[in-house]
Parts: C-alpha cells; sequence; structure tokens
C-alpha cells in the first residue's frame, strides 16, 4: 500500500481528504481553487513530515536555518520563500508530535503508558501470526525507563533544543522541563547484574552513576550568546501567500 511509503500518514491523507468531499464536512467550500490547491499542497507536506524516517533530515534543515539566523546576527527568521515557510511548519507539527516528553510528569507518563500498550498489543499480534516482533513492541523485552532517556537523548532534545535555538529564549521552559523528565526516568532505571556493566559501548545509556553522553547533564539552549541583546525572541517574517505562485491556468474561484 501506498509503495510502502509513508504508510500511516499516507492513509492519514487519503481519509481526511475523503472526508473533505461530504458536504457537512467541507469547511473549504468558501475558498477559491487556488487557496484549496495551496492548503491541500501544505497539509500534505506538513503530514508527511510527521514520518520518523525523515526526522534526520527535517533536523539537518532546521539546524541549517538556525545557523542562518546566527551569522545574519538578527532575531527575525525571514520566511519569504514557500521553502522556508514550510519547513518551520514541518518542523511545528514534527514537535507537536514529539511533545509528549516535554509535558509536566504526571502527564508524560500517562500518554506513555496509552502509547506504549498499543506498541504491545500491535507486539502480541505480530506474535500470534508467527511475524517478526517489530522494535519496541515486545512487552517483554523493553526496559520503559531506559528506553524514555534513549528518546529523549537521541531524538526529543536534539530537536527541541534546534528548535529553542531558533526562537530563543521562547523554548527554555519546555527545555527546563524535558531535562526534569529526563532525570526522573533516569534515576528510575532498573540496576543491571555487574557483568553487564562490565563493558560499555560509546554513547550507551548505563546504570549507576555513568548515563549517556549524548547531552550534558543540564539542558540548556546555546543560543544565548548569538541572540540579539534585548531580544525577547525571534520573529517570524513572511511576506507574500503560503504556497508559491500557481499558473494563472490553474487559477479558478
Amino acid at each position: 500500500m501506498y509503495n510502502d511509503e509513508s504508510v500511516l500518514e499516507q492513509h492519514h491523507l487519503a481519509v481526511a481528504f475523503k472526508l473533505l468531499q461530504e458536504s457537512n464536512c467541507d469547511f473549504l467550500t468558501s475558498w477559491s481553487r487556488k487557496q484549496r490547491q495551496s492548503f491541500r499542497k501544505t497539509v500534505i507536506e506538513m503530514v508527511l513530515a510527521t514520518d520518523m524516517s525523515k526526522h534526520m533530515s527535517l533536523l539537518a534543515d532546521l539546524k541549517t536555518m538556525v545557523e542562518a539566523k546566527k551569522v545574519s546576527n538578527s532575531s527575525i527568521v525571514c520566511l519569504d520563500k514557500y521553502n522556508d515557510r514550510i519547513q518551520v511548519l514541518q518542523s511545528m507539527i514534527h514537535l507537536a508530535d514529539l511533545s509528549n516528553p516535554t509535558k509536566p510528569i504526571e502527564l508524560y507518563r500517562s500518554w506513555n503508558e496509552r502509547i506504549l500498550e498499543e506498541y504491545w498489543r500491535q507486539g502480541d499480534k505480530e506474535k500470534e501470526q508467527g511475524l517478526e516482533v517489530s522494535p519496541m513492541c515486545d512487552r517483554g523485552n523493553v526496559t520503559i525507563e531506559k528506553s524514555q532517556v534513549g528518546f529523549i537523548d537521541y531524538i526529543v532534545h536534539p530537536l527541541f533544543e534546534t528548535w529553542a535555538d531558533l526562537v530563543y529564549p521562547d523554548a527554555q521552559t519546555i527545555l527546563d522541563q524535558l531535562e526534569e523528565n529526563r532525570q526522573w526516568y533516569l534515576a528510575r532505571i532498573p540496576e543491571e547484574p555487574e557483568s553487564a556493566r562490565s563493558t560499555k559501548n560509546n554513547g550507551e545509556i548505563t546504570t549507576g552513576k555513568s548515563s549517556t553522553t549524548a547531552t550534558p547533564s543540564k539542558i540548556r539552549s546555546q543560543n544565548t550568546e548569538t541572540s540579539v541583546p534585548g531580544s525577547p525572541g525571534s520573529v517570524f517574517l513572511a511576506g507574500g501567500d503560503l504556497d508559491d505562485p500557481v499558473p494563472k491556468s490553474e487559477n479558478g474561484s
């Protein structure tokens, strides 16, 4: 299905646009053809960006935008180009999609339990059908605390820290909560037998006094020295429509 490319995200889009074809669900009836085309294109690009296989490339593009801001020494992020505008929108929906570890710990844990139960039920079904169990889906082979620390260190923290560098200081409270939650889970990683801790790979999360070397002990935005003095944060400045100009032959009301 969907040529094995972003299957879940493609399905979400297909269902959403099918619903829009129903008269009682179509909230775009007063829009022009150009506006509807622009909306459809933007939604597709944003939803496809939530595919985790695109995480690293999305993070790299966001870092490039941060570096451009630092070079310009300005608190304004210019979004006159469509590619820049859609990149910010893709980043924002990806941040929202991965935002659970940035919530207060009780809310974080509550939703984490629901997500893990969903994974484990999938793993149970895979076992029943003799299929290979997908990563994180084997309820008998997952250390929740360690998996959450690793998820924060290697996925969530780098993304939110880069975003914080772009909008500093507006996202610092999010990073503070993320660090607090990381420490909560880190302190609860079960002790492993001494034999299991005798060897340690570079970057591996371990118990005891050692922890992952992927991030500092305290998460902070690194943009402090490059932010404009006195600036309350970054300002996104954009001109024109969200979409690229549509050829005249495609315009319509």
